[in-house]
């Protein structure tokens, strides 16, 4: 047999022919740009350990959400950083909260973006941890009430969807019952359904404010040993009523997000978390890398394992690139 039958380099010629070939397409339908809003008027604060992303009060987070907009990005989720914390993160769930008025302000600027929120109270307690906690102890199922309250205010709002990140075992059920009770029937839920206890989450600690003050988180997030345990937690979680599901963190869990993909017929998302983008940006900052080829060589792997959706920090970036 004469040497080459194939000639796999024919299909690497020339940039036309990648671009007829190729396996995997991300697009800017893809991104989902998550956005950090805070009390005051005028504030856009840079985060220090996430160069680009900010701190910013609702009159700057909709010059925010108009770029976004303006770039094709589909959707957007808040988290809130409430002027004041208590044990019960009570600003959560008040009607009032600095979320929910976002909510309102951004639906009325822009109503054909898709504006998702973060359920969780880790971000309003002044321990810092996604649930009540009682003698050290965090504490699920009164938990499930709170959760319920927050969900039901951002829809009151206007959020299209609601993604509960606390992992509390059974939120999803109570949230859904809780929504469909209030005429919110229509409401999406995106549950984090496989979310690790993963040591990438500091910058967004930082960022929001809300490191635990005791302890860690290991009792109710995953551990990132397992994988099997994915698939329960996501399946639950389906059972109880979630539209969406997410795997976080991302670029660590390629291997979860397509074992998810290959066993549920719901919509993925995956999170690429705080830390993964402040490495990329830490090593362009030293010219270690290329940040943007590293970029979007990080965003191609997540939509390669089976992602539908990708939340990242690099929303507002990649989709420049893409828009080329």
């Amino acid at each position: 047999m004469p040497f080459p039958i194939h000639r796999y380099r024919r299909l690497r010629a020339n940039q036309g022919i990648l671009r007829l070939v190729r396996e995997t397409h991300l697009t800017v339908d893809d991104l989902i740009d998550p956005l950090f809003v805070c009390e005051g008027k005028g504030v856009r604060q840079e985060i220090g350990s996430m160069p680009g992303v900010y701190r910013c009060s609702i009159d700057m987070l909709l010059k925010e959400v108009k770029e976004s907009y303006t770039l094709g990005i589909p959707a957007v989720i808040l988290f809130g950083i409430p002027a004041n914390k208590d044990a019960q993160g009570s600003e959560a769930y008040n009607p009032e909260g600095i979320v929910q008025r976002a909510v309102r302000e951004i639906k009325f600027a822009f109503p054909d973006m898709i504006v998702i929120t973060d359920v969780c109270i880790d971000e309003y307690t002044d321990h810092g941890h996604c649930g009540l906690v009682e003698e050290g102890k965090i504490l699920n199922d009164a938990t499930l009430e709170l959760l319920s309250r927050m969900a039901h205010t951002h829809a009151e709002a206007g959020a299209d969807i609601v993604a509960p990140s606390d992992m509390m075992d059974g939120r999803v059920q109570a949230i859904r019952k809780a929504l469909d009770t209030t005429g919110h029937e229509n409401t999406i839920i995106l549950s984090y359904a496989a979310k690790y206890a993963s040591a990438f989450y500091g910058p967004f600690r930082e960022a929001a404010d809300s490191s635990p003050q005791f302890g860690d988180r290991r009792s109710y997030q995953m551990d990132p040993a397992n994988s099997d345990e994915s698939i329960r937690e996501v399946l639950q979680d389906i059972e109880e009523g979630a539209d969406i599901i997410m795997v976080k963190p991302a670029l660590s869990y390629l291997d979860i997000i397509r074992r998810v993909r290959q066993e549920i017929q719901v919509p993925v998302a995956a999170y690429n978390v705080s830390g993964e983008y402040s490495m990329v940006k830490a090593a362009a900052a030293n010219n270690w890398v290329d940040g943007e080829r590293v970029m979007m060589e990080i965003l191609l792997s997540i939509k390669r394992a089976g992602a539908q959706m990708i939340l990242t920090y690099f929303a507002k970036e990649a989709a420049k690139v893409l828009n080329r």
